[in-house]
């Protein structure tokens, strides 16, 4: 059975480093990213690791893994979704997918897909979509 969770990650802290900058605008920076929810149907704390390209008008794409500890429904425990996604000038979109074999604790045998689509309104907060199971 698959279980459907609509929620909204708090964003604690973001550290973002440019590692490489070109002349025209474009650059290449790491980020980590810690996060917390306490929200009925889940109640954890992550750290998102990504590296963004940043095109010269603004836009980026990213690709990150976030790893997530706590309890997820009535399971504690923790795993790693990894992702990618885009931003558009307006609103940033990814998806992303539990690592296999990443869950820990109840959670192990964890298995689903992530959704998040934001924009600055929503700050400080992540909108995040999961459809999961643990078989």
């Amino acid at each position: 059975m698959t279980t459907h969770l609509e929620t909204r990650f708090k964003i604690d802290s973001w550290d973002e480093q440019p590692y490489r900058e070109l002349d025209d605008g474009r650059k290449f920076t790491r980020a980590v990213v810690a996060l917390s929810v306490a929200e009925q149907g889940i109640e954890a704390r992550a750290t998102w690791d990504a590296v963004l390209y940043y095109a010269a008008d603004g836009t980026s794409s990213y690709a990150g893994l976030m790893h997530v500890e706590g309890r997820l429904g009535d399971r504690t425990g923790s795993f790693v979704m990894e992702g990618t996604g885009r931003y558009d000038g307006t609103e940033a979109r990814g998806e992303s997918t539990v690592v296999p074999a990443t869950a820990t604790g109840e959670l192990r045998g964890l298995h689903g897909t992530g959704q998040s689509v934001s924009t600055h309104e929503d700050y400080p907060f992540m909108p995040l979509t999961l459809d999961y199971a643990v078989e």
